[in-house]
């Protein structure tokens, strides 16, 4: 198995913070892109103190089911074997999806999740989900242990906001987008303080306007019951 791309930016002055960060685009973009669009510098200008990893997200792999064995290996299970006291994952539309499985997978080790317009499912299982009425009335019968999208599904059905060994959620999508819909469900389970909507598209301009509110709203402090 190949090693995916994966840009590790330190924590500024060398020293490996507390918070390690891992930022995954949307399908058809690259770790690249996340630098080059403005994202690491929106962070490193707010002097968070975080080791930042961005990786690919292929959508060949994606489909493929290799791509959550290649993010294990090569990027959560050395942070998460390193001793820091918090991961946080951020993800981008395909990149949501790939960070909310992490998060499925690894319960109790990631603290929270910032997802910026994810994909949650194709349109037939988001409009199914809607016509239950909802995340909590949907009932997903026998759910594969090879449907990723699913699974996801079926966990953002029985999470509970406020868990201490659930992460914690952070939203934000524009409110042309078209994947709006989904995250509007996932935005009815979540604290308002948790969701953030701007006007924008599927793009990046609108998603770094998210990131950038996310971060002003101090989006990666600890929560009052996690600090030390």
């Amino acid at each position: 198995m190949s090693h995916m791309n994966v840009i590790h930016d330190p924590s500024p002055g060398g020293s490996a913070g507390d918070l390690a960060l891992v930022m995954l685009p949307g399908a058809g973009d690259c770790a690249q892109d996340l630098v080059e669009q403005g994202f690491l510098g929106a962070l490193r200008r707010r002097g968070i103190a975080a080791d930042a990893w961005m990786a690919d997200v292929p959508f060949d792999r994606y489909l493929d089911g290799s791509f959550a064995a290649q993010l294990e290996r090569d990027v959560l299970a050395p942070i998460l074997g390193s001793g820091r006291a918090r991961t946080w994952m951020m993800g981008i539309s395909l990149g949501g999806m790939a960070a909310l499985s992490a998060a499925r997978r690894h319960p109790g080790a990631i603290e929270g999740l910032v997802l910026l317009a994810p994909f949650l499912g194709t349109r037939g299982r988001i409009a199914e989900v809607s016509a239950a009425g909802g995340l909590r009335k949907w009932l997903p019968g026998a759910v594969p242990p090879d449907d990723d999208e699913l699974q996801v599904l079926s966990w953002l059905r029985d999470y509970q906001a406020g868990d201490p060994a659930l992460p914690r959620i952070h939203l934000g999508y524009g409110t042309d987008d078209r994947y709006a819909p989904a995250s509007a469900l996932l935005a009815r389970e979540l604290p308002r303080a948790q969701v953030v909507s701007v006007e924008g598209e599927h793009d990046w301009a609108t998603w770094l306007k998210l990131w950038e509110v996310l971060l002003d709203g101090n989006v990666l402090r600890p929560h009052p019951a996690e600090a030390k």
